[in-house]
């Protein structure tokens, strides 16, 4: 295909729209063969400077996705409006230049420098600003103890907190939990996160927030704070259960984002196919299982130890979707341990694929053959990659445990703080 469209192809001008809409175009075939279109008028032949010969001069060309443009009546509508309104048009264009050229920035608080437009952009993913004072460290206390006696168990909270927070992409900084846009359209209702179980969760949590802001004092939390708060205090009792104590940071400044903030065809993209943290896997997942559990871990940023460490503290802390028990590899799931590793790298375990269940795999006892764990690939992928295996080794040793609660809980840190760009 060859050829211009206007009849000043170097300067800015609405010339396309007009010579689109007024000339009536016919259907040609360039010297390389391709379909183009070219205006039926024979007064039009040389209202077009060619690109390399001075003094030649040709017909403005169209293809047949230009005349999309002026037969779709819709596409038409709009056309007709950009000519009748030039400076509609620059306008139009300039947003739409913007938001190509800085689409992978992320959302606003990354933006920096003089000439960041002062309006708002819903593809911007907009957050509403922090204008109360934070809890201190002492609240942070008390609503932990409140979370952990509302009668929600650990795995929900950890499926909670990770289902808000490992939306993060590295790619373009959206998704996260800063906004708690769990709670909100698509989100809310994606089969990764447990729609029933998220529900109940940000119920008992909002009334927590709720009681907590209520009171006299000004300092108050958002329900993203307030989520993470909660998948932080329950990993912190599971690994107290383990026998080891541990505290994780937490820096409270999340706000709450409204859903005329998010656009939902823009989110729906976020939408997990497959997450092998959570061992779930969906048929409209474009990698297999493994390939997509490298890809999330790639999209949050984690390197492999770091993705071994939260994957094995996932599987024991039970954390999987649904409340299926495959790679679930303990007897005390909701405690924070290393068995995970230590029982996928049992030699007395023998592993074949299942029967009855495709996909699966069935860990038997080699003497007596009694079934004793389940497995997907994903699991086993700790067992039989040799660099996997060699960071599985080193939490599955006598003197691993508190190495893996403390790779854990420093994984887990990263992706909850993600995108905390504000900071």
């Amino acid at each position: 295909m060859e050829g211009a469209w206007t009849q000043t192809p170097t300067a800015w001008s609405v010339l396309y729209l007009a010579n689109l809409l007024q000339f009536e175009w016919k259907q040609v075939k360039s010297p390389a063969g391709a379909t183009q279109w070219i205006p039926t008028d024979p007064n039009a032949a040389s209202a077009v400077p060619d690109a390399h010969v001075p003094g030649k001069r040709h017909a403005p060309i169209m293809f047949t996705t230009d005349m999309a443009l002026k037969v779709d009546p819709g596409f038409r509508e709009i056309s007709e409006r950009f000519l009748k309104n030039p400076k509609e048009f620059d306008l139009a264009f300039g947003k739409a230049w913007f938001k190509l050229t800085h689409r992978d920035m992320g959302p606003r608080a990354r933006y920096v420098g003089k000439e960041v437009p002062a309006e708002l952009l819903l593809w911007q993913d907009p957050l509403p600003a922090v204008d109360y004072p934070l809890i201190s460290e002492r609240d942070a206390r008390k609503l932990k103890s409140a979370i952990l006696d509302s009668g929600l168990t650990v795995p929900e909270l950890v499926r909670v907190a990770w289902a808000s927070a490992a939306t993060y992409r590295n790619t373009d900084m959206r998704g996260g939990a800063n906004g708690a846009r769990v709670r909100l359209e698509p989100q809310v209702n994606w089969a990764a996160n447990n729609p029933d179980e998220l529900a109940k969760v940000l119920t008992a949590l909002e009334k927590i927030q709720q009681e907590f802001n209520g009171k006299k004092g000004k300092r108050k939390i958002s329900l993203a704070d307030l989520i993470v708060l909660g998948g932080n205090s329950a990993i912190e009792q599971a690994s107290k259960d383990a026998g080891i104590k541990v505290d994780i940071p937490f820096t409270s400044g999340r706000a709450d984002a409204t859903q005329a903030q998010t656009d939902v065809a823009s989110f729906a993209l976020l939408e997990p196919k497959a997450d092998g943290f959570r061992n779930y896997y969906s048929d409209d997942s474009f990698y297999a299982p493994a390939e997509a559990l490298v890809d999330k871990a790639s999209l949050l940023n984690l390197s492999v130890p770091e993705m071994t460490a939260l994957l094995g503290g996932m599987r024991v802390l039970n954390a999987n979707t649904g409340g299926q028990e495959h790679g679930v590899f303990t007897d005390r799931p909701g405690q924070l341990t290393s068995d995970f590793f230590v029982n996928l790298l049992d030699m007395s375990t023998q592993w074949t694929k299942s029967d009855t269940m495709p996909g699966i795999y069935e860990g038997r006892d080699r003497s007596s053959g009694n079934l004793k764990w389940t497995a997907t690939t994903v699991d086993l992928l700790f067992g039989s990659n040799t660099e996997l295996r060699a960071v599985a080794e080193v939490y599955a040793s006598d003197d691993g445990k508190e190495k893996l609660v403390e790779d854990f809980v420093a994984a887990w840190s990263k992706v909850m703080n993600a995108d905390r760009f504000d900071q």
